[in-house]
């Protein structure tokens, strides 16, 4: 930027100088040379008043009587003087004063009628030498006024671009979580007001992560304390005669300890705490999480299966997340959805992503409504709004992307890394029945969507 300003008024400053200094050059010459003819015109009338002077009584200079030392002391340096003078009735005399002049001349005459006429020389060195003299003193004025403009454009863009280099340095430490900069002023309102804004700013972001982290802390310690007394009283369920009841307790005991793990992860994000890329088994995961929602499923009527098409090994830095986000499209596909969900898993080795899709036989969404589905606060239903937003947050966190690829009947795919890079043919693509309503290699939607790079894409 500095450079820039800096350029730029340089190149204005030459400009003008050459806008002034041109003109300024031709006015010199002019003036120079005029000058000098005005000189020679003033030396004239003086020469020729001197001549009239030596007229006798006849009103002429008699041959030979001229008294030229009076006409030599009015001559200019290096000039020549031509008198021509009547001495009879046609006779005509004629004398010089001063030395030949080689080369070209400035001349300069004057006639005065009767008494003759006076032709005055000077060499035409000396006026260019002056003419090249006063465009030497204007190039170096506008040589000097280039200069000290180049000085001033210099300290000013120094002035203006340092401050914005500052405030650029000191929003991007902003940006990347560094909320200790002090936001000083520079003397310049305009920058001063943006400095005050960003510092405004800056105390604003920082006092509501500091009550945000305080509020996951209360959190977290509430739920602790609340699956701390869920768990010992399903130990205590644990212990029952009744096969049934313990084996429900084993489960709701499962739950707990999964919850529980998912609360440290998310927590530790909340805190920024470095993680270690892990690797997911996908298909693992979806059937548990098909095993989680069956019996809702079939409270309602409806059925829940899933199908697998070659390598289901997805990595992720927070394993909760892929479960978190997969579980809160099953749950809208329970609530607002209808007829069998249908979770597909399959490999995009072309990609290195793999790809999960989730579908229902519902009414679908709205046009309308389909670009305020994943705002923060919007819901169509019951709800909260909160879901699909925290879905979308939490797989772009691993470098993936939740994305609605069908309106009617809704289908929804998440696009996240896959740790197997391997050729596309690897997969087990069988058929056949498997346990759960599960089917391999089965496509549970029309209109199958586009393989999604590993470009994300940040969603507002």
């Amino acid at each position: 930027m500095r450079r820039r300003i800096l350029n730029t008024m340089i190149a204005m400053i030459v400009a003008v100088g050459l806008l002034l200094g041109i003109p300024l050059s031709v006015i010199a010459w002019w003036w120079v040379s005029d000058n000098a003819h005005q000189n020679l015109d003033s030396r004239l009338k003086l020469i020729s008043a001197q001549l009239i002077r030596q007229e006798g009584a006849e009103g002429r200079v008699s041959a030979g009587s001229l008294d030229t030392e009076a006409f030599r002391l009015l001559l200019p340096e290096d000039g020549r003087l031509t008198v021509r003078y009547p001495v009879g009735d046609a006779a005509e005399a004629e004398t010089v004063i001063g030395e030949p002049i080689d080369g070209a001349t400035m001349t300069d005459s004057i006639a005065l009628g009767g008494a003759g006429s006076l032709l005055l020389e000077i060499p035409l060195t000396q006026v260019r030498d002056d003419q090249l003299a006063a465009i030497g003193i204007v190039a170096l004025v506008v040589a000097s006024s280039i200069a000290a403009g180049t000085t001033v454009a210099a300290v000013t863009a120094g002035r203006v671009a340092d401050p914005l280099i500052d405030l650029a340095g000191r929003a991007a430490a902003m940006a990347k979580g560094d909320f200790r900069s002090e936001w000083k002023s520079y003397g310049i309102s305009e920058l001063d007001r943006v400095s005050r804004a960003l510092g405004d700013a800056n105390s604003e972001i920082a006092l509501r992560l500091e009550r945000e982290g305080e509020i996951v802390g209360d959190v977290s310690h509430q739920l602790r304390s609340r699956l701390t007394a869920i768990q010992l009283r399903l130990d205590e369920l644990s212990l029952h005669e009744d096969p049934a009841v313990v084996g429900e307790a084993e489960a709701a005991l499962e739950q707990v300890e999964r919850l529980s793990r998912e609360l440290d992860e998310m927590v530790a994000a909340s805190r920024n705490d470095p993680a270690v890329p892990n690797q997911i088994d996908v298909e693992e995961m979806v059937r548990t999480l098909i095993g989680d929602f069956r019996t809702a499923f079939g409270a309602t009527g409806r059925s829940i299966a899933a199908t697998f098409n070659g390598q289901t090994t997805a990595v992720s830095a927070r394993p909760g997340r892929l479960r978190e986000a997969l579980s809160v499209l099953v749950d809208n596909a329970l609530q607002h959805g209808a007829g069998t969900c249908r979770i597909h898993v399959d490999d995009l080795p072309s990609a290195d992503m793999l790809r999960i899709i989730v579908a229902d036989e519902g009414t679908g969404i709205d046009d309308d409504l389909v670009g305020l589905i994943f705002r923060r606060g919007f819901s169509a239903g019951r709800g909260n709004g909160v879901g699909l937003s925290l879905a979308r947050a939490l797989v772009e966190a691993d470098g993936g992307r939740l994305e609605l690829t069908m309106r009617r009947p809704a289908v929804f795919s998440i696009v996240v890394p896959s740790a197997h890079t391997g050729d596309p043919d690897d997969g087990d693509d069988t058929d056949g029945d498997r346990p759960d309503g599960d089917d391999r290699g089965g496509d549970p939607v029309r209109g199958r969507p586009s393989p999604v790079t590993r470009d994300r894409v940040p969603h507002r």
